[in-house]
């Protein structure tokens, strides 16, 4: 089981090429980064990690600091990708509803090509609904956007001109390069809590599921399976816990499972506390 990195980078932290440097230099694995373009102020969307719902049209306390000052994962993998030569690089997770699918695919494969085929697509479908909106987002619509959009993305990366033709949009039969290094494009995990919708998605367009954390992966493991084999598809999907505070015991539990890597959560923080982590962690390799 690969022991890899997630962090929310920002201008106020560690930068991604010494960090990455780092990593690569104990044996960590990898290093994947999240992605918000912007968090609204005025916002009754409740945070991820908890805390009080909106009650009576009243807005929800803001965010921690980093959520608003996190890093364009791409542009900050890039910059890894040119002090490293074995460290995978990857998104926990780019928000695919938010992008001009053409533009993505192109960034997407360019550093999948600067890293030497390195690079694994994270998949989210967000949870800021004001974040969403204002990049024109239906709500209700935007798993189909998400899977539209990476279709259309896979015709740009196919080996000849091929067009795409969508609900929510269209691309002509086109010279698009580069090509990510694998055939079809990067690995893909999607990201999600547990349930049917998301394991359809994960058995239709990807490779695995990057679940937040492990709690309720034993039980989850069945239906996803259910699900694979129901799309046809062949061997088993990866599984790739990801934003998790690390324990012997828990490390154990995910490998016994069959989980092939583990994110562990770095501290959004200074150069010093983040190499102290990593040394901290490192006992774990």
């Amino acid at each position: 089981m690969r022991i890899s990195t997630t962090v929310m980078l920002t201008d106020e932290t560690i930068v991604p090429a010494r960090l990455a440097s780092a990593l690569e230099e104990r044996g960590f694995g990898g290093l994947y980064l999240p992605e918000h373009t912007h968090i609204p102020v005025s916002r009754r969307t409740p945070a991820p990690m908890g805390g009080p719902a909106p009650a009576d049209g009243r807005e929800v306390p803001l965010l921690p600091r980093p959520y608003g000052r996190t890093l364009d994962p791409m542009v900050a993998l890039a910059a890894a990708a040119t002090v490293t030569e074995r460290l995978a690089l990857g998104t926990s997770v780019t928000l695919v509803a938010q992008h001009d699918p053409i533009v993505l695919a192109k960034q997407i494969a360019t550093l999948d090509r600067m890293c030497g085929g390195r690079f694994t697509l994270g998949v989210g479908f967000g949870w800021n609904v004001e974040e969403a909106a204002d990049h024109n987002v239906t709500w209700r619509r935007r798993r189909d956007l998400v899977r539209e959009r990476i279709a259309l993305m896979r015709a740009l990366w196919a080996p000849v001109p091929t067009a795409y033709e969508g609900e929510f949009g269209s691309v002509r039969a086109s010279l698009a390069h580069p090509k990510p290094v694998r055939p079809g494009g990067p690995r893909l995990l999607v990201g999600g809590a547990a349930g049917p919708t998301l394991f359809a998605h994960v058995a239709e367009y990807a490779d695995g599921w990057l679940p937040i954390g492990g709690s309720g992966l034993k039980d989850a493991l069945t239906p996803l399976h259910d699900a694979w084999r129901s799309a046809g598809r062949s061997g088993a999907p990866a599984v790739v816990p990801a934003y998790v505070l690390p324990s012997p015991g828990k490390l154990r539990h995910y490998r016994d499972l069959g989980a092939e890597e583990v994110l562990l959560q770095l501290p959004s923080g200074t150069e010093p506390e983040v190499l102290r982590t990593l040394d901290d962690y490192a006992r774990y390799l």
